[in-house]
């Protein structure tokens, strides 16, 4: 997944600042970015799926960080300019990097062994994660909602992974991890983000995937790891393999894709409220299984779509129940 669900709070703020300026909202607008931000998203899942059979995964994060490069280089020549990437919060915009990176690499490593709809509906349970987290974290009150929604999802990836039924796949808790990773990566950021122009975090956050792939590279082309069987390490293991002109192209339209979606989100959140555009998002369910059912022949059974229907629903549940309270507040 590209960015995720975002925060109930503070979204607004975090991608709204980006374009700068007044605006109006928007909501068809809005509706319009977010479909095509969650579409470039997941056909970016599903190409690094269809090269993680030939591939590392550091590889294709490697050519990705290259091809998302330009579009970044131009958003921030055009928006805050290259000085402000020496902002005096930048151990902790790394930090934030390296703990989203980490779910990155959770994510694809995921979905290189299960159905990819499967790796975004467990996913999907990032929401949930940061709801728990923002007691611990922020400090701030969990509602009673809020922990229903969490037990209900918790209770739907357990449907989904069936532990102890005979059909459990490791790397569903690769997926499980990349939805914690990226919910502290998310809550971490939020200070950040009012602080923070998103094109730097961007920028940085590139730099640091790039990086940790580039090291990831080293590794695993200087010890052999031959040893490793499991296709989600296969993937993240595997040697270097020079691609051919049609795989490079691919691989760097993938880190077009992920650019392009990311400008969208902004979009998206700049001219819609965070929680009328934030159920959106799980129109990756959709896009999951139609790439799943069309290019690589999963076909999801009864259990996964339950498990996905009680996640999904609970997500939306959550949102629509936070929306209400806000505004009986506000009243």
């Amino acid at each position: 997944m590209a960015l995720g669900l975002p925060l109930p709070a503070g979204a607004p703020t975090f991608y709204g600042s980006l374009m700068g300026g007044a605006h109006r909202d928007n909501r068809l607008l809005a509706i319009l970015c977010i479909l095509g931000a969650v579409g470039f998203s997941s056909t970016q899942d599903a190409i690094t799926k269809s090269l993680s059979g030939q591939f590392a995964a550091y590889e294709t994060v490697i050519f990705r960080c290259l091809g998302s490069l330009p579009v970044l280089i131009v958003l921030l020549a055009r928006t805050v300019g290259f000085r402000s990437l020496a902002t005096p919060l930048l151990a902790r915009v790394l930090l934030r990097s390296l703990i989203l990176c980490g779910g990155y690499f959770s994510f694809v490593l995921a979905i290189a062994a299960m159905p990819i709809a499967n790796g975004v509906a467990i996913y999907f349970t990032m929401p949930f994660f940061v709801a728990g987290l923002a007691g611990p974290m922020l400090g701030e009150h969990v509602r009673l909602h809020r922990w229903l929604a969490i037990v209900a999802a918790f209770l739907g990836v357990l449907v989904i992974v069936r532990p102890g039924a005979g059909v459990f796949e490791p790397a569903a808790l690769f997926a499980l991890l990349s939805a914690f990773l990226y919910a502290v990566g998310q809550m971490y950021g939020r200070p950040l983000a009012q602080q923070i122009s998103p094109t730097i975090i961007a920028m940085w956050q590139n730099t640091v995937y790039f990086s940790v792939a580039l090291l990831l590279a080293i590794l695993f082309n200087s010890f052999d790891f031959g040893f490793l069987t499991h296709k989600s390490l296969v993937f993240l293991s595997r040697p270097w393999v020079s691609p051919g002109f049609a795989d490079l192209l691919v691989m760097l339209t993938n880190g077009l894709l992920a650019a392009v979606g990311m400008v969208l989100f902004i979009f998206a959140y700049k001219y819609g409220e965070t929680n009328f555009v934030a159920p959106l998002e799980y129109s990756a369910m959709i896009w999951a299984m139609s790439y799943g059912f069309l290019v690589f022949g999963d076909r999801p059974d009864r259990y996964m779509l339950a498990g996905a229907a009680v996640v999904v629903a609970a997500g939306i549940l959550m949102v629509w129940r936070d929306r209400q309270l806000d505004r009986a507040i506000a009243a």
